[in-house]
């Protein structure tokens, strides 16, 4: 029969390729100066990881205003033809009629600047 395999194997070959000593009595034998050498490359892997979240959250932050921008630009164009509706269907026409002459009743016309004549 075969042996199932070791799981604490498994999890030194996660722990290993990662060049963090292993916990317990193995991990003992490292003097001060190994230590911060091990603080300060895992400061720079931290560093690094944090400008990759920035990175990443800057994506996703764009995305969202893309689909933000995308939705808006959907529902003008959805309400542009809702207003151009056919004639077979009663009172929608009468509504977006009525819809646009309101429109027309509240737009007044910008006064024009007069221009001064040079001399």
């Amino acid at each position: 029969m075969n042996q199932p395999p070791d799981p604490f194997e498994f999890l030194k070959s996660l722990w290993g390729p990662m060049g963090l000593p292993l916990p317990g009595p193995m991990g003992l034998g490292l003097d001060r100066g190994e230590i911060d050498k091990r603080i300060a490359e895992l400061r720079s892997v931290e560093n690094w990881l944090n400008m990759n979240l920035n990175v990443l959250r800057a994506t996703l932050h764009g995305l969202e205003m893309q689909k933000a921008a995308l939705v808006a630009v959907q529902e003008t164009a959805n309400a542009a033809t809702a207003q151009n509706v056919p004639e077979s269907s009663p009172g929608a026409a009468a509504t977006a009629a009525a819809g646009i002459a309101s429109g027309a009743r509240t737009r007044q016309p910008s006064p024009r600047p007069t221009r001064r004549s040079r001399k």
